[in-house]
């Protein structure tokens, strides 16, 4: 089987055979690339299959998944075949390497988290947890899409406080949005803009640990 999007994997140091990792599938910003969001989970390589994804989109020097019209509306079409493709992507993971399907978990920054939030709704729970760094839900996710139940996804989402993209509302209602369909939501600010500081970095990792010990 093909894989449906470019990427790059990091495995465990020490692979046990016949066991089953937990993994991150990690997607980056618009006009960045799978190496600089991977960066961003390295603490946690040990324990978890890394995945870098890769937007198959060329913006600047980098790489996007999905164009926009404007502020907070991607174009539908493209947006529609990103999270398609994406879906595929999972589950070619899943049939490739030694993932444990019950602890799936999705990470992303600014379109990334569009994406990891937009995914958790497609996919529900066949996705364990995700974290959600600076993004948004486009309103024709919540109007238009197929959400599933998502009552065992574990939420993290963060959000900048003076981020000049998407200002710190849409982060509120991110939470606002999730917290009525998840019992495990975790909203945080920190005091940057449209970036991940480390203080954030620190926070996620430890919620990863926290909510990946406590599902076994």
């Amino acid at each position: 089987m093909k894989s449906p999007l470019p990427y790059k994997i990091l495995l465990p140091a020490k692979i046990e055979e016949e066991k089953k990792y937990p993994v991150i599938f990690v997607m980056h910003g618009i006009g960045s690339n799978e190496e600089n969001v991977l960066s961003l989970v390295q603490e946690l390589r040990d324990d978890f299959i890394l995945i870098g994804i890769r937007g198959p989109l060329n913006q600047g020097n980098g790489f996007a998944y999905f164009t926009i019209q404007g502020y907070g509306n991607p174009h539908r079409d493209i947006f529609d075949e990103s999270i398609a493709k994406l879906e595929k992507f999972i589950d070619y993971a899943a049939q490739t390497y030694p993932i444990d399907e019950n602890h799936q978990y999705l990470l992303g920054f600014s379109q990334g988290a569009i994406l990891s939030m937009t995914l958790a709704l497609t996919m529900g729970n066949k996705i364990k947890g995700i974290v959600a760094l600076n993004g948004y839900v486009p309103q024709f996710v919540k109007e238009e899409y197929r959400i599933k139940r998502i009552d065992d996804v574990s939420i993290y989402i963060s959000h900048g406080e003076f981020d000049p993209i998407f200002p710190l509302q849409i982060g509120k209602e991110n939470k606002d949005f999730f917290t009525e369909r998840s019992q495990n939501v975790r909203f945080t600010t920190y005091p940057v803009g449209h970036e991940v500081s480390h203080e954030n970095q620190k926070d996620f990792v430890k919620w990863v640990y926290q909510d990946l010990n406590s599902s076994k």
